[in-house]
This record gives C-alpha cells, sequence and structure tokens, in this order.
C-alpha cells in the first residue's frame, strides 16, 4: 500500500489516474461502471490510503442526484454551448441536471432558486443576472446550498466563480486594431444587463491609456437581453447621425456586434478589412453564430471548453467536500483573438 495519505476523492482520481466523475458512479453504484473499470478502482483503492468519506456521500444522497443549472437568457446561444457541456458532464457522473431560465427577470431568478432550493439539489450551477439580480436572495440561497457560480461574479458569493478574463479580451482587441488601423472607439449599452460589461469598459480605458490613444465610449440606449436589436436601433442612430469617431467600431459583446452590422447593412456601410471598406468592426465572446456573419465577425473569444469543464469540476469538489470550501475561489480563463473578415 502506498503511504501517501490520500485526503479526498479528487487526489485519489489524480493518484490513480481514474476520472473523477467515473469515481463518483462507483461509489454510488459500482454496478453502473464497467467491470474492467471496477477492477481497476479496486485495485486502485488497494494500492493507496483512501476510503471515501461514506457518512458525507449519505449526505449527499439525501439531498438527491439532482444538479441545478440556471442561466439569465437561455435563447442566447452563448449560454446554449456552455449549458451543453455542463449537462453532458453531469449525465455522465450520474447526476440528473436541471436547466432553468430567469428570462432576464429578477422576479424570475428568485422563483427558481426557491424552487431549487425545495428541490434539495447535490449543487447548483449558477449563472446570475448579476446588475438585476436581488444579492441578498442569490446570497442567502448560497449559504443554503452548496453553490458555483460562472460567467457573471457577484463578489464574496457562492464557495467559487469561474468565468472568463474580461482584461484578457479587450486588451487583445484593442492592441490588434490599433496595430493594424485606427484606434478603435468603444460601443456598449447604457445601462449594460451584465456586469461583465462594465468591466470590459474599464479595459478598454486602460488599454488606450496605456497605447496612448484618446478613448472614445459611446453609450447606446436600450436595456433588457434583446441585445442584437439594442444594437441595430444604436448602430443605426449612430451612423445617420454620423457620430463614430473613428472608423474602428468596438463593441461590448458579439450580440451587439450583430445588431450593430445589420445596421451597417441597412445604411449601405462596406464593413471590412479589405480595401474599399468604410468601417472595421470587433467585438467579444466568440458567439457562435459570430462566424456566419456578413462579413464574418472578427472577436476574442470565450474558451467555452475550459470555463464549462472546470465549473463542473468545481462543483463536483464542493460536493465531495460537504458544501463548503476553506476559501472562496476564483478562476478566470483567458481569451484568444479569432481574425476574420469584420477587421
Amino acid at each position: 500500500m502506498s503511504q501517501t495519505k490520500i485526503k479526498n476523492m479528487e487526489e485519489f482520481a489524480a493518484a490513480s489516474g481514474i476520472s473523477r466523475p467515473t469515481l463518483s458512479k462507483y461509489f454510488n453504484d459500482p454496478d453502473s461502471v464497467r467491470k474492467t473499470t471496477r477492477q481497476k478502482i479496486e485495485t486502485a483503492l488497494e494500492s493507496f490510503d483512501y476510503r471515501p468519506n461514506i457518512y458525507a456521500m449519505n449526505q449527499n444522497r439525501r439531498m438527491t442526484k439532482n444538479i441545478g443549472i440556471v442561466v439569465p437568457y437561455l435563447a442566447d446561444q452563448f449560454f446554449g454551448e456552455i449549458v451543453r457541456v455542463i449537462e453532458r458532464r453531469c449525465i455522465d457522473a450520474g447526476f440528473s441536471p436541471s436547466l432553468f431560465s430567469s428570462h432576464g427577470e429578477q422576479a424570475r431568478e428568485i422563483d427558481i432558486l426557491d424552487n431549487l432550493r425545495s428541490m434539495k439539489p447535490a449543487g447548483v450551477l449558477l449563472a446570475p443576472l448579476g446588475r438585476q439580480s436581488d444579492k441578498s436572495a442569490i446570497e442567502a440561497f448560497c449559504r443554503d446550498v452548496p453553490t458555483v457560480l460562472f460567467d457573471s461574479n457577484i463578489e464574496g458569493m457562492g464557495e467559487a466563480f469561474v468565468g472568463s478574463d474580461n482584461y484578457s479580451f479587450v486588451s487583445q482587441t484593442v492592441e490588434y486594431l490599433s496595430r493594424s488601423g485606427e484606434p478603435p472607439c468603444f460601443i456598449e449599452m447604457r445601462h449594460p444587463a451584465n456586469p461583465n460589461a462594465n468591466k470590459r469598459r474599464e479595459a478598454y480605458l486602460s488599454m488606450m491609456s496605456r497605447l496612448k490613444f484618446e478613448p472614445h465610449v459611446i453609450p447606446i440606449e436600450g436595456t433588457g437581453w434583446e441585445f442584437e436589436e439594442i444594437g441595430r436601433q444604436g448602430g443605426l442612430k449612430l451612423l445617420s447621425d454620423r457620430a463614430l469617431p473613428t472608423r474602428s467600431v468596438l463593441c461590448s459583446n458579439d450580440r451587439l456586434a450583430i445588431g450593430f452590422l445589420s445596421a451597417c447593412y441597412e445604411k449601405g456601410v462596406r464593413v471590412g478589412r479589405f480595401d474599399g471598406c468604410d468601417l472595421r468592426v470587433a467585438s467579444h465572446d466568440g458567439h457562435p453564430l459570430s462566424r456566419f456573419t456578413c462579413p464574418s465577425l472578427t472577436t476574442a473569444g470565450h474558451d467555452y471548453a475550459s470555463v464549462s469543464e472546470h465549473a463542473v469540476e468545481t462543483l463536483f469538489r464542493l460536493i465531495d467536500r460537504g458544501g463548503r470550501f476553506k476559501e472562496r475561489e476564483e478562476t478566470l480563463f483567458p481569451a484568444g483573438l479569432i481574425i476574420r473578415n469584420s477587421a
């Protein structure tokens, strides 16, 4: 037997080379894994000084095998792409995921959390509305239910947050646009629905200052989650008023940019990075539809796989440790610049 003391299932997974979800399935029901896999796990148990915390596992069984997944707006394919990975991982680990969308409404988000509390889930992956959230309701929920936040961070709430580094997004787009042409102006919603927008504006100002260019932040009107229509209406007004200070436009997110591209088409403004084009347009998120716009959209994209996988793994560790970490964890993944025809 190994002399190394293994404290929890995560360490056992690393030492044995057997995935954490497979171990969870085995300890919940040994017959749920293949015979060869079961033999490999049982051999590893004999080789290492590890036995699962049966009390904690029984507690988790009383809390059901349900996993709650809450997003602010499921019609947004950005969330659809993340949820697709999360659901598959939960199912593979023997959990039953339940998906909820708050539709951008604070009251709906509160109702979902109340319903989830009554379901006694093993844990919850929550992408809160952010600016529109009732923070006291989320704080109370996180005290009662093991919760990992993703996408939108609310400081100090939940046992962990997993998301993308907004500075990484904007630093890459500003640097690229400034190096390859005119420095960009920055288009955002005057009242953004998501706190990531504020961080992106701050990153834009910081990068423009670092590069010694004059910043131009242009807020457009509109509230809610219909970002494409807000971008379109804002773009039509800016183009009609000839209010753009530069020939490079950087949008806060891809959905705003998709609407802005529509406005450019309606106004006969040619967008692209080639000779004869009137404007260059870039954005942030790597939205699944961004490669199908006309022209295809240059963007700094999320690492969807890493964010999704790490969020699930963090929740599994949280459940394994009885629903609490010693300290709140925060993990940010960098963006990747995707150069396409729009800029």
